[in-house]
């Protein structure tokens, strides 16, 4: 004969089931709402609560409590209640002065910024929780990025002329992103490199010998991400109209060539020019000054310089050419073209609001 009291039947509903399926069977939610999901799993196969306990190791207690919550309150009763924790101590007024005089002041000491313990001091806040509302809001008064706006008077009209070509790319044309990175080093560390281990990184000497200098010249395919490159020893006209020589051998005869290029001189030289204008084919776009974000191939310039100059050793030019011919190799072999996504009128918008925010300031 059973003892105790009767309990209510536990049903559940295919998306209850599926739910708590899925919780039980989940690494990555806390062990806690995990077990209880398991209790009315089996509860609703109806596997008494003494059995349960048992081989989940639990009390009869808790496994009625969970039981008994689910009933009443279905999956939202597995859940933890909110607690209501220790009363604040520092209100909103004090909070409010916290976060105005972070962005709106700066120390009497002459500093530039406040520190988490400057402003705790001038708050009268602890440091901890001084660092935990800039955590909580995202103030970062310790940090700083660079910008520069262009002061080209044709800036709209060669952003969207740039952009243009990014999204809406002309048909039988190859539109290039070409430019120079002058002045790569060829240096050599004074001592060889301490190489990386478990617990420590890669050491590398501060002081080195320079061996020279050469001219990385890229032109980068917008349609597959490659890119044709050659060095040189100086960065003249000369040497731009070589590479566009080069380029001009490259590409097939039945495509126009649209090419994305900055505003240096020897961009703009009357024999580049008399160059350009013998072939036809040839369309030459600017960016604005100051937009070297709008050509494409400074991102393969910041590649190669993170993976293959900046941490490298070279006991000449020489090398150092190898070093760059060898790296633009593979990359060409499974190369993926950079993908553009944001258009003019994004990029105008988003220019609007700097302008906003940096208008009626003290400088």
């Amino acid at each position: 004969m059973p003892m105790g009291r009767p309990k209510a039947e536990l049903e559940l509903s295919e998306d209850e089931r599926s739910q708590l399926i899925s919780i039980a069977r989940s690494r990555s939610i806390s062990a806690a709402l995990v077990t209880r999901a398991r209790i009315v799993l089996a509860a609703a196969d109806g596997e008494p609560n003494s059995a349960i306990a048992q081989r989940l190791q639990l009390t009869r207690a808790t496994v009625g409590k969970w039981r008994l919550r689910f009933l009443e309150q279905r999956i939202n009763g597995l859940y933890d209640e909110v607690r209501p924790g220790k009363p604040r101590t520092i209100d909103d007024e004090r909070l409010a002065q916290l976060i105005h005089k972070t962005l709106h002041t700066k120390p009497a000491d002459g500093s530039t910024h406040w520190s988490v313990r400057t402003i705790a001091a001038e708050t009268a806040i602890s440091p901890t929780s001084v660092h935990r509302y800039f955590k909580l809001l995202g103030l970062q008064p310790h940090r700083s990025e660079s910008f520069k706006l262009s002061t080209d008077q044709f800036f709209i009209e060669k952003l969207r002329d740039v952009v243009g070509l990014y999204l809406s790319p002309p048909e039988n044309a190859l539109v290039l992103c070409v430019d120079e990175k002058s002045q790569c080093q060829a240096l050599e560390r004074t001592q060889p490199m301490l190489p990386m281990g478990f617990g420590y990184v890669e050491g590398v000497t501060h002081d080195y010998v320079r061996h020279g200098t050469t001219t990385l010249f890229a032109a980068l395919n917008v349609l597959n991400g490659a890119v044709l490159a050659t060095c040189k020893p100086r960065h003249r006209h000369q040497e731009f109209l070589s590479f566009l020589r080069e380029i001009d051998k490259a590409v097939p005869a039945e495509l126009d060539v649209h090419c994305i290029v900055d505003n240096y001189s020897s961009h703009k030289h009357p024999k580049v020019k008399a160059w350009l204008a013998a072939r036809p084919r040839w369309h030459m776009h600017f960016i604005p000054t100051y937009s070297s974000w709008l050509n494409q191939v400074e991102r393969f310039f910041a590649l190669i310089t993170d993976k293959a100059i900046r941490r490298g050793s070279f006991g000449s030019v020489k090398q150092l050419i190898r070093r760059i011919d060898q790296f633009v190799s593979h990359y060409n072999e499974n190369c993926k073209p950079f993908i553009w996504t944001a258009s003019a009128d994004s990029i105008l918008e988003k220019l609007h609001r700097l302008c906003s925010r940096i208008s009626g300031t003290e400088h």
